[in-house]
């Protein structure tokens, strides 16, 4: 970390502070506008909601089968889970009852995709657009950027703005110019001039509906959720997948009541062999039959037209030789007929050929199955039900969390004393921006807070104190090495920041997986637990770090006070540059270890044996001496 960013961390934090008062601001903009509320939305176990009781029945008499109620169930799943209500409850009752429990106060339309029963069309393709509006101006705008970037050399600045302005186009512009058929500059709602006495007949179109189809962007969530269609008018349909084409369809021609199967397999050529490839089988009934018969010879007829005048004039004969087959105002698919099929097909049988993996073509049969399915439904009640746990329980589980959080803070002042400073304003910033997170998800995708997600929410907590605690041990493990706090925070940041980031990533990954493989209220278990680990990271990089860098400013930690948790008793520190020069003896005297204490003795034992030794040698010179002295001083006298 460079020296600007060691001493500036401050403008860091104040960032993390900014941007928490700007999402609280939208928040409260937000719940001031009625789009919103501050608190986050709650799941049918703690708020309660609405409860719808359907009972299927069929329009032909027959025996409704388990399997027609559980691709029901399916159906309206995921008619729910497209209209944004989360946390919703769909469940069997009794057999064949399906009771549907949707949280809070759902609008009407959420009901009404739930009352609705599902509507299969086989309809005839009039117009197939294979780009919106939106796409091809923006690749008419990109191409002449680019053109007047390879001409701006040889013009003025002013010119080439001019240029760019002048070739810009919007989509409004796009799509009137492909919806003006008779090219007078206006968009009438007034219906085309009639090419046939059928359902493909442009007669059935207006511009105004040309307009809207090039204008609807089909890959936007919000015109994949489906609706209900008149089935006696022209509609514009988007593809399920999402494709950025969209369809002009005419009025239905075939029911899904009329399909009597469809299965899943692979093809079988006219010769009776098998080959890889998957199709999907069709077999209508009678009045299904008959009319896919006029249905077929009519496309029949446009294909032949349109081959033979490849290469003339543009024709639409081609986008009529096409039918869709619709469900909930999706078209599922939209095919032709191969060259093989030269007439109509009276039979009933059809085969749909494509480049089908195992898996699509059992999901288109599924889904036409479904369509085929002469199932309505009733509504045998509706009514408001209370939760099915309440607040108490919302209240038992925010107490245990705010149990945990006081034990924790309790622990962290034991065993770090001042540095609890730095643990506490994390845990404290990092609550204040997951409840942040999941009111804006609860705005944003209508996301709802289960029990199940408070528990995730209440174990983040020791996921955020654990990420602290290897943190600030590093910080000691480096100071025990005789760095400077400075550089032992900077020093453990790095060592620390390597291993908490693997084991978010791990506790991630738990989640992600948990949530793909698990239902209910196990899944707002894992989304909480999710949310709440990458808001862990963000918080100890963005504000942890930057934050103890900044309290080493004041003398209380930068000394090394004993309340301040950076004390040379605590850290085992010993350099001068560490805790000052005043405590330099007293970390000297602590952090010496047990082997260098003993090598110390040794050395002091061995210097005073030499010490004793060199006083012995000089006495017993001093001796010798004294005695030659006294000889002599003998023989003189004798």
């Amino acid at each position: 970390m460079s020296r600007k960013q060691r001493r500036r961390p401050g403008r860091r934090l104040l960032m993390v502070v900014l941007v928490i008062a700007v999402g609280f601001a939208v928040l409260a903009v937000g719940t001031m506008r009625g789009w919103t509320s501050m608190t986050p939305g709650l799941a049918l176990d703690l708020e309660g909601g609405t409860q719808i009781i359907l009972t299927p029945t069929t329009t032909d008499g027959s025996q409704v089968t388990d399997s027609d109620v559980d691709q029901a169930i399916d159906v309206i799943r995921q008619r729910v889970d497209a209209s944004g209500v989360s946390e919703a409850q769909i469940s069997r009752q009794g057999g064949q009852n399906i009771v549907v429990s949707l949280p809070g106060e759902p609008d009407e339309q959420a009901l009404e995709l739930v009352r609705t029963s599902a509507v299969m069309y086989f309809r005839p393709v009039i117009r197939a657009i294979q780009y919106n509006a939106h796409l091809m101006a923006q690749a008419q705008n990109q191409q002449a950027t680019a053109s007047d970037g390879a001409t701006a050399g040889a013009e003025t600045d002013a010119t080439a703005g001019d240029e760019e302005a002048a070739t810009t186009v919007t989509p409004e512009e796009i799509a009137t110019s492909y919806a003006d058929v008779d090219g007078d500059g206006m968009i009438s709602s007034d219906p085309l001039p009639e090419t046939s006495q059928d359902a493909s007949s442009d007669s059935w179109i207006s511009e105004q509906l040309l307009y809207e189809a090039y204008m609807t962007d089909c890959t936007q969530a919000d015109n994949l959720t489906g609706d209900t269609q008149d089935p006696s008018v022209a509609v514009v349909s988007c593809s399920r997948d999402g494709s950025p084409g969209a369809y002009v369809l005419g009025p239905a021609e075939i029911a899904g009541t009329e399909l009597s199967n469809a299965v899943s397999g692979l093809e079988t050529t006219s010769q009776g062999s098998t080959t890889s490839n998957w199709v999907v089988s069709l077999e209508f009934n009678s009045e299904g039959t008959q009319a896919f018969a006029d249905l077929s010879g009519r496309l029949v007829g446009y294909r032949d037209t349109a081959s033979a005048s490849a290469g003339a004039s543009p024709s639409t004969d081609a986008e009529k030789a096409q039918f869709a087959i619709v469900l909930d105002g999706l078209t599922i698919m939209a095919s032709g007929f191969n060259e093989e099929v030269t007439s109509a097909i009276t039979d009933g049988r059809v085969q749909i050929t494509g480049d089908f993996t195992q898996d699509e073509a059992a999901t288109l049969a599924n889904q036409l199955s479904f369509g085929s399915l002469p199932l309505s439904f009733t509504v045998q009640s509706e009514q408001q039900v209370s939760a099915t746990l309440g607040t108490e329980q919302l209240r038992n589980g925010l107490i245990a969390g705010l149990i945990g959080f006081v034990l924790i803070i309790i622990y962290l002042a034991w065993q770090y004393r001042g540095l609890m400073v730095v643990a506490v304003s994390s845990l404290l910033v990092a609550a204040a921006v997951t409840y942040l997170v999941i009111a804006l998800l609860s705005w944003g995708m209508g996301y709802r807070l289960s029990l199940a997600g408070v528990a995730g929410l209440i174990i983040a907590i020791g996921v955020t104190v654990d990420s602290f605690i290897i943190y600030f041990e590093r910080v000691r493990d480096e100071a025990r090495q005789g760095r400077t706090l400075s550089t032992a925070v900077d020093e453990g940041w790095k060592h620390a920041r390597r291993t908490i980031v693997i084991s978010d990533t791990v506790n991630i990954l738990a989640a992600v997986v948990l949530y793909f493989l698990a239902v209910g209220g196990v899944q707002g278990f894992a989304f909480t637990l999710g949310v709440t680990t990458v808001v862990d990271l963000a918080v100890i990089i963005l504000f942890t770090h930057p934050l103890m860098e900044w309290l080493l400013r004041f003398r209380f930690f930068n000394e090394g006070h004993r309340l301040s948790g950076l004390d040379p008793e605590r850290l085992g520190g010993s350099a001068v540059s560490t805790y000052g020069r005043g405590r330099e003896a007293l970390a000297q005297g602590v952090t010496m270890s047990l082997a260098r204490r003993k090598a110390e003795a040794r050395s002091t034992a061995h210097r005073a044996v030499a010490d004793n030794a060199g006083a012995d040698t000089d006495d017993e010179a001093d001796g010798e001496a004294h005695d030659a002295l006294a000889g002599t001083k003998d023989g003189e006298a004798k």
